[in-house]
């Protein structure tokens, strides 16, 4: 089970309760990074998406596939 959650530093410190289908667990893996959250971050973020090769490719799939869909004539 993956869970994907921002939490509040509080004292330099983050207290995460686990949902209880990790009872028994005996270790999980977690990884922290930082929440850009300011507007001005995050339009920074798109714009170095519009220069991501990998990016820009996805949205060209993603658009090929609906143009089709966006063709069509509903009766």
């Amino acid at each position: 089970m993956t869970i994907n959650k921002i939490y509040d530093i509080k004292n330099n410190q983050v207290v995460i309760d686990l949902p209880n289908s990790f009872k028994g667990k005996k270790k999980v893996k977690i990884s922290i990074s930082e929440v850009k959250q300011s507007k001005k971050d995050k339009i920074e973020l798109m714009k170095k998406a519009f220069k991501d090769e990998k990016f820009l490719k996805d949205l060209k799939d993603v658009n090929d596939d609906f143009a089709n869909i966006d063709n069509e004539n509903w009766k």
